[in-house]
């Protein structure tokens, strides 16, 4: 291909010199330059990891093992400062409503879910009844065989009743559904922490 090429150069550029003797100088459209390079070639070198990562970043990959000691205080904690390992617990105690077992300082699981769980039908009896609209108004809820209290007129003005089809449970006391007769305290008196 490339004896072929460099063929037809020499006879464009024999052409070329014979048009200028008769003109003087090269008209412009047949003016051709051309540029050849031969391309150095370069002896393969040997393929290296140094040539894929270059000045790249390398993995962070841990130069020292480590030792049982540290391994086993990653794991199980430092009994001074962080135990890991599993430890008895002596805060259980028995719950008196129910009988089982809870930690102290934490409600008893089993009574909270009796109260959730009735929770919940209260408030899907409200929703049935008053539907999904905002409820600005105060809700009592009547329990079967339960009569509304003795009170005068002004206490039923703005007041919903819902009333549910069972009896009430007998943990389920009425004053979880009353508000707080206690006033809010406007006193701006700090009582001293430092008396003995």
């Amino acid at each position: 291909m490339l004896p072929r090429f460099g063929y037809m150069l020499n006879v464009l550029k024999t052409i070329e010199r014979n048009v200028l003797h008769l003109f003087g100088h090269p008209p412009k459209e047949l003016a051709l330059v051309q540029i050849y390079e031969k391309q150095p070639t370069h002896p393969k070198k040997s393929f290296s990891i140094k040539d894929i990562v270059g000045d790249g970043f390398l993995l962070a990959v841990p130069k020292f093992r480590r030792t049982i000691e540290k391994r086993l205080k990653r794991k199980y904690g430092y009994p001074e400062y962080v135990w890991k390992m599993l430890v008895p617990k002596t805060n259980i105690k028995v719950c008196n409503e129910c009988g089982h077992h809870h930690e102290r300082g934490r409600l008893c699981e089993h009574c909270y879910k009796k109260v959730e769980i009735e929770t919940k039908e209260i408030q899907a009896k409200i929703q049935e009844k008053l539907g999904n609209s905002p409820i600005e108004k105060d809700v009592i809820v009547l329990y079967e065989g339960e009569n509304p209290p003795d009170t005068p007129k002004e206490f039923w003005n703005g007041k919903r009743i819902v009333e549910m089809k069972k009896e009430r449970p007998q943990w389920f006391s009425k004053n979880l559904l009353q508000k707080s007769t206690q006033q809010p305290s406007d006193s701006t008196d700090v009582k001293p922490t430092d008396l003995a």
